[in-house]
């Protein structure tokens, strides 16, 4: 476990952090999906598929930070996806952060897919496992996806 945290963590951060907005919730779904890792470990039956479902778990972490942001902006204003720190403002350019904030905007199960695919550089298999759907979902969720970023980027598909 102690070689994927080393390997893995720094990119798992930036997955969260693509899928929930904002650094400290990232951090927090990424140490918690290490200790429940950690914790299960004499439970994981195949080692070689440890990242697969620590990824997994950071999927679930972040979609929980999402439900309970959810509801409590359901209850007070509309939800607004966290301003970016300076320091995110300054390392992205102006086209980059207009496709981050149309990812955003995507479905969660695309914004998934597509995160794991072009940041991860993931095949449709692993996609699969760390979202637990078939590869063919997979396939057609990147289709929609991008579909759905080019129209909302003005692009011809």
């Amino acid at each position: 476990m102690a070689s994927i945290f080393a390997e893995h963590h720094v990119g798992l951060v930036r997955l969260a952090l693509i899928m929930v907005g904002d650094q400290a919730s990232a951090e927090d779904v990424v140490q918690e999906a290490f200790a429940r890792a950690h914790a299960g470990w004499g439970k994981i039956r195949d080692a070689d598929k440890a990242l697969a479902y620590v990824r997994s778990a950071v999927l679930n972490g972040c979609r929980s930070v999402l439900r309970r942001r959810a509801m409590v902006f359901r209850r007070a204003v509309p939800y607004e996806p966290p301003v970016w720190s300076a320091e995110s403002a300054a390392l992205l350019g102006e086209e980059r952060r207009e496709v981050l904030l149309a990812l955003h905007r995507l479905p969660r199960r695309q914004r998934e897919a597509l995160t794991l695919r072009y940041y991860f550089d993931l095949s449709d298999q692993e996609i699969a496992e760390a979202m637990r759907v078939g590869a063919s979902t997979v396939r057609s969720t990147i289709t929609r996806g991008l579909a759905a970023l080019g129209r909302m980027l003005g692009e011809d598909s």
